[in-house]
């Protein structure tokens, strides 16, 4: 049985992205901060298939949703 909870770094490994903790912060920090005005699923550093893998997760509001809403906090955080 698959688990329902995911933690932040199987997002990651879902998207096909590093998933150690290195490759985490490198990707937050080289695509940080996200602006205001762009939903997470439309930034410009998705390809298509991980587009479509958060889309799909929001609409079916998966068991995803807990990891998406930390990356897009994440993300939107001002450098420092």
């Amino acid at each position: 049985m698959e688990s329902n909870i995911h933690p932040f770094s199987e997002l990651f490994k879902q998207l096909g992205l590093a998933d150690d903790p290195q490759g985490i912060d490198q990707f937050i920090t080289s695509h940080s901060p996200l602006k205001g005005d762009i939903k997470l699923v439309d930034a410009p550093f998705w390809t298509d298939s991980q587009r479509a893998f958060l889309k799909e997760s929001i609409l079916e509001d998966s068991d995803w949703a807990v990891p998406f809403d930390q990356l897009n906090e994440a993300l939107r955080r001002p450098k420092k």
